[in-house]
């Protein structure tokens, strides 16, 4: 254990003080070569004091205002490199993420994709920087609050002279046959008229303002701890909601990660007619006046039965517009993307080839195609095989490269009283082609497809946002008081026929000097601030 600094007045010391705890004396073992700290009236930090265990490492580390504005810098950085692209919650087409990226984004997205950087905000070192950011505010705080705790607590009235002389702002002057106590009484009036707390201890006067401000940075810390827990709470399951949802017109799809399901039963896009501009406007192309979707909400009374059927209850019925999100219990649902006119269903008609004879149409489903479709009494159809977006893999494979009925192709057998034993044919959007390369007995005509609307909608839910907006509230409070305030003492001191004059602030040196000018001026001193800055700089 290291021992303590024993002062010249008697008093023992924590090792790493610099100046006496009860006198205010320099120790002159720990403050020769270095520039007097004001800021904990020399009182010793563990980061500064002890450096030898493991612990002692990490605590340093964290304590670093350094390490700590260069997690801050990295975090804003990967913030930014963040917003270059959407993330993958916010695309706005209804596309995966491999695919989504190098379409739209050529290679620069390929590596965008394929460093993770899609979903940047959830990732395990972003939240590892958050939380070093966190625990860098504790312990900066802890480090620095418990010895200004100690310091203003144990503060004293009188001090050693050579204190006194090494403040910033001093001076000495003649009391010219004025009587000492007389004059400091005088001096402690002027001083409360200033609005100093003002107390005397034999022959000294403090005048204290402002030490409330002096928290002022620690309760700031204190609110970003609040802040980062609310954003941090976000990955409790449960408390936090952002997800992407494509609803078709008429479809009823589930809400994700809900109990929720919504159903777009339309979608209206209007445009601004040129009527109703005030003045004639040379515009390229259609401006839209409004995107809504009319939507309901439901809730699925057996979410908590495993296995069962969904049981939909309507809870909420809202058009959503832009800025007019459907809100029910928390949950938000936002307008945010459409895309118009896409397929639905393939309609067909079945032709005999050899006849021209018209044998009946049927629907093919690209969201739910039907496994067999019976035509009439002597014709149906079997869907074999459905690809949504159709394509070919490196050994020449059929797959399908998204869930979306982007490129749709179908594998059907078609059986008619001159195919008994069916005929397999591939239908591709406007073309056919017979799986044996013969020309086939039942062809199909492609009729108009069936087209419907898309609604992007933001699913929104946020439960961390009441500790988010506290812990930003609390952040602002310890800004201003940091900011606005100042902690402000002066120090007069009878010593001989000398009156020693002394002041610290931590900011707005020019405004206490002013001060300390009016007092002695009140009190039949002449002397100007910058007499006290020629004082400041004899001693520098």
């Amino acid at each position: 254990m290291l021992e303590k600094v024993k002062c010249e007045c008697g008093h023992a010391n924590p090792v790493g003080t610099m100046l006496c705890e009860s006198c205010g004396a320099p120790l002159v073992s720990e403050s020769k070569g270095r520039k007097l700290d004001m800021r904990y009236e020399g009182a010793a930090r563990r980061s500064q004091t002890f450096q030898r265990t493991f612990v002692d490492r990490i605590w340093n580390f964290f304590s670093s205002v350094r390490n700590a504005v260069i997690m801050i810098v990295i975090t804003l950085i990967a913030s930014a490199i963040g917003t270059i692209f959407p993330q993958e919650r916010y695309i706005p087409v209804p596309k995966p993420a491999e695919q989504f990226y190098p379409e739209a984004y050529g290679w620069f997205g390929l590596i965008y994709y394929k460093l993770g950087l899609h979903n940047l905000y959830s990732s395990w070192w972003y939240i590892a920087l958050l939380l070093g950011i966190g625990i860098s505010l504790v312990v900066c705080s802890l480090d620095r609050v418990v010895p200004l705790y100690r310091a203003l607590k144990k503060q004293r009235v009188k001090r050693d002279r050579k204190f006194l002389q090494i403040q910033k702002v001093s001076a000495e002057l003649e009391l010219n046959g004025r009587d000492g106590d007389g004059l400091l009484e005088v001096l402690g009036r002027s001083l409360e008229k200033k609005r100093y707390h003002v107390r005397r201890e034999q022959n000294t006067l403090l005048g204290e303002k402002g030490r409330f401000s002096r928290w002022g940075p620690y309760i700031n810390h204190v609110g970003l701890i609040i802040f980062l827990i609310g954003c941090l709470m976000r990955l409790i399951p449960g408390f936090y909601l952002d997800q992407y949802v494509w609803v078709r017109e008429g479809q009823t799809v589930p809400v994700p990660e809900t109990n929720y399901y919504i159903k777009n039963e339309s979608f209206i896009k209007e445009y601004y007619q040129d009527n109703e501009f005030p003045e004639k406007l040379d515009l390229d192309g259609l401006v839209v006046k409004e995107y809504k979707t009319k939507a309901v909400l439901y809730k699925n009374e057996n979410a908590e039965i495993p296995g069962a059927e969904p049981k939909l209850t309507e809870v909420a019925r809202h058009d959503i517009e832009v800025n007019h999100p459907l809100e029910y219990e928390g949950l938000r649902l936002i307008q945010s993307g459409e895309e118009e006119n896409k397929l639905q269903a393939l309609n067909l008609r079945l032709i005999d080839t050899a006849t021209g004879q018209h044998l009946g149409d049927i629907k093919l489903d690209l969201l739910s195609p039907p496994t067999e479709i019976k035509v009439n009494d002597q014709v149906k159809v079997q869907v074999l095989q459905y690809f949504p977006d159709f394509a070919l893999d490196e050994r020449k494979k059929p797959i399908t490269k998204t869930t979306e009925p982007n490129n749709p192709a179908f594998i059907v057998n078609t059986i008619s009283p001159k195919t008994p034993n069916g005929e397999k044919q591939w239908v591709f959007l406007g073309s056919t082609l017979t799986a044996d390369g013969k020309p086939p007995v039942v062809t199909y005509e492609f009729e108009k497809p069936d087209l419907v609307d898309v609604s992007g909608l933001m699913v929104r839910k946020d439960k961390s946002l009441p500790v988010v907006f506290f812990g930003s509230g609390v952040c602002m409070i310890g800004l201003i008081m940091g900011f606005y305030w100042q902690h402000r003492r002066i120090w007069f001191q009878i010593d001989g026929d000398k009156l020693l004059v002394a002041a610290h602030t931590n900011k707005n040196w020019f405004g206490i000097k002013r001060e300390i000018v009016k007092v002695l001026e009140e009190n039949g001193y002449q002397i100007s601030a910058a007499q006290l800055e020629k004082e400041d700089k004899k001693r520098e």
